[in-house]
């Protein structure tokens, strides 16, 4: 094994070796929300297609 694929080798064992970050679970959007932004989103598409 030359220096290359030692050095490769040890990066590789060190990055499987992090944790991933820690995200804060954010509270579920309602699904009633969801779609009235859909709803809305689709009366401005709608709004500038007559333009």
């Amino acid at each position: 094994m030359d220096r290359f694929d030692h050095a490769f080798t040890a990066l590789g064992q060190r990055i499987n070796g992090l944790t991933p970050p820690e995200r804060p679970a954010s509270a579920p959007v309602p699904l009633a929300s969801l779609i009235d932004r859909v709803n809305a989103a689709k009366r401005l598409y709608q709004q500038g297609v007559r333009r």
